[in-house]
C-alpha cells in the first residue's frame, strides 16, 4: 500500500461513513500522517474508523462527526491491540499453524483464510471481466477491496491470537465500499426494476413492519439483488 493509498483510503472510508462529502481538514491529514509514521496498517486504521462510527450511531448525538479527530481513540486502541496480537507472531512458528481456531469464532484459521481467499479469486474474476469491457470506477473499487482482503488475509494467517469479531468489521466496512460502488454504476433503470420487484415482495408485509423495519429492510433486499447480478460475493464470516 502506497504513500498515497493510505491517505486516499482513509479519508474515502470516512467520508462514506459520515454520509455526507467532507473535505478534510489539515489537521485531519496531519492526523494521518502521524499515524502513517507511527506504522499503524490501513486495514488497522479503518478498522477503527468503522468502530468509531459504528459506537456514533448507535449512541446518535444531536451533532454531526465533522472531523476524523472523532475517530482517532479508536483508530489507536485497535492499533494497540494489534501489537499486542502480534506479539511471537514473527519467531513462534507454532502461533502460525493454520488450523489454529480464531479467539472468538468457532472457525478455524484455515477455514477463514479459504474463505477470505474464494472471496477474493471471485472479486478478481469480476475485476478482469470488467475490464476487458472498458474500465470504470467499479472496476477501479474491486481493485481497491481484492488488496484489502489480502491485506486481511495476510494478518489474520500470521496474528498470535487471531480475532474473527475484528476482520468482521474489516470485512463489513468493505462490504459498504462494494455495495456503494455497485449504486454508483448500477443503471438507473435496472435499479427502478429492482425496486419495484422488491416493493411487490414485500408488499404483504408491509403494513405489519414499522416504517424503519421496513426501510433497512426494502435497502437490504435491494443490494441482495444488486449483489446477485454484479456477480460480488458476501464477504462476512457470517457466509462461512
Amino acid at each position: 500500500m502506497n504513500y498515497f493509498n493510505y491517505f486516499t483510503e482513509i479519508e474515502d472510508a470516512f467520508v462514506r461513513r459520515r454520509g455526507k462529502h467532507l473535505l478534510l481538514s489539515p489537521m485531519d491529514w496531519a492526523l494521518i500522517e502521524s499515524w502513517k509514521e507511527m506504522q499503524i496498517p490501513l486495514h488497522v486504521a479503518l478498522r477503527g474508523i468503522e468502530r468509531a462510527f459504528d459506537s456514533w450511531e448507535a449512541k446518535p448525538r444531536k451533532r454531526t462527526v465533522k472531523s476524523l479527530l472523532y475517530c482517532q481513540e479508536e483508530v489507536e486502541a485497535q492499533y494497540a491491540e494489534w501489537v499486542e496480537s502480534r506479539v511471537g507472531a514473527a519467531g513462534d512458528q507454532d502461533a502460525q499453524t493454520p488450523g489454529d481456531t480464531s479467539e472468538d469464532s468457532a472457525f478455524g484459521r484455515a477455514e477463514i483464510l479459504n474463505h477470505l481467499q474464494r472471496a477474493r479469486l471471485e472479486l478478481l474474476k469480476i475485476r478482469d471481466t470488467r475490464k476487458a469491457a472498458g474500465e470504470d470506477d467499479f472496476g477501479e473499487v474491486l481493485t481497491r477491496v481484492v488488496g484489502l482482503i489480502a491485506e486481511l488475509e495476510q494478518d489474520f494467517g500470521t496474528s498470535t491470537v487471531p480475532s474473527a469479531q475484528k476482520l468482521e468489521v474489516s470485512l463489513t466496512g468493505l462490504e459498504r465500499m462494494l455495495s456503494d460502488a455497485i449504486l454508483s454504476v448500477v443503471a438507473e433503470a435496472q435499479l427502478e426494476s429492482i425496486r419495484d420487484e422488491v416493493k411487490e415482495q414485500l408488499r404483504p408485509y408491509r403494513k405489519h413492519m414499522e416504517k424503519l423495519v421496513y426501510e433497512q429492510t426494502f435497502d437490504n433486499l435491494v443490494l441482495k439483488r444488486l449483489r446477485e447480478q454484479f456477480g460480488v460475493p458476501r464477504l462476512s464470516l457470517f457466509y462461512l
